[in-house]
């Protein structure tokens, strides 16, 4: 349930600094940083759209495409196999299915990147701080586990576009939801959040007039808002999805206001890594992920997997 460093810490929200934005809507293109996950994968969601919502779906599932840039088909014929690695225990994004085989939205994704671009796939699972090694001695051709790009990371291997964020969001008690938030909004209320975090950080920069009280971790935080020593609490917003719709939440508390992505403090965004120089593979990948969005697959797993949506 942890985020992680450019080894596990590279799952979490980074806090890298590039410009400022108090709030954000999410457009297509944003990208951003691994999230906490719960201890089990999530029951599949219900279906996109019903008749009576027919909007819903478009509303829930985060576009990090353009369909205006649509890349053009590279050359796929030198791709004949993708070794896909992935990390071994980060449910809903990777774990082990009941039938002992590698499951969740990063293998499931993987699979339908293969199917587009009609190649054989496999997905090895791995512990995460193995990952990077295994690709750069040729051990896989490309790694999708929930990967945050960074500075220390591009180094190493070379990443596709990205294929989703972890955007920040505030999370009240239900009777003091707020549609909105805006700094002013907050002045003077009390705000929990992770001390020494990249939230932390733009709370201080961004929500000056709000009183901040920081926590040293998760269940320190939410045990503050569930007990009502907090007006709010921010963090990533994944993570904060999965608790506020289950147990441990105690049908306590829903998010106030839309998401936060600005880069500069949230990170760069989630990307399938591929050895430095591995042009032909991460161009096919950036294809296959733009058809797979396109075609309403990437919208059908998200749902799958995310029952309340974190954007």
């Amino acid at each position: 349930m942890a985020p992680s460093q450019q080894a596990k810490s590279s799952k979490s929200a980074r806090g890298l600094l590039t410009g400022l934005a108090v709030t954000a809507c999410l457009l297509a293109g944003l990208s951003g940083a691994r999230a906490q996950a719960p201890a089990k994968p999530p029951p599949a969601a219900p279906q996109a759209t019903t008749p009576t919502a027919p909007q819903a779906a478009p509303q829930a599932v985060p576009g990090f495409w353009d369909p205006r840039r649509r890349p053009e088909r590279p050359d796929l014929s030198r791709l004949t196999v993708i070794r896909f690695l992935t990390e071994t225990d980060y449910p809903p994004f990777n774990f082990t299915g009941a039938d002992g085989n590698p499951a969740g939205f990063n293998v499931d994704l993987a699979r339908s990147l293969c199917e587009e671009i009609k190649v054989s796939c496999t997905v090895q699972m791995r512990r995460f701080e193995t990952l990077v090694d295994a690709l750069t001695s040729n051990r896989g051709d490309a790694i999708i586990a929930s990967m945050a790009v960074s500075p220390q990371l591009r180094a190493r291997v070379d990443f596709t576009d990205p294929y989703y964020r972890v955007p920040a969001r505030f999370a009240s008690r239900k009777d003091a939801v707020m549609p909105e938030i805006r700094p002013e909004y907050l002045e003077g209320k009390k705000v929990g959040v992770i001390a020494g975090s990249a939230h932390e950080a733009y709370l201080k920069a961004m929500f000056t007039d709000a009183e901040l009280h920081p926590y040293p971790n998760d269940d320190a935080l939410r045990a503050a808002l569930r007990k009502g020593e907090v007006d709010f609490i921010f963090g990533d917003a994944i993570s904060l999805a999965f608790w506020i719709n289950g147990t441990d939440s105690g049908d306590c508390c829903a998010f106030s206001g839309g998401p936060f992505v600005e880069s500069r403090f949230f990170g760069e965004g989630i990307g399938i890594a591929v050895r430095k120089g591995n042009d032909v593979l991460r161009q096919a990948l950036n294809w296959a992920l733009f058809r797979v969005w396109e075609k309403g697959r990437y919208t059908d797993l998200w749902l799958k997997y995310f029952s309340v949506s974190p954007f």
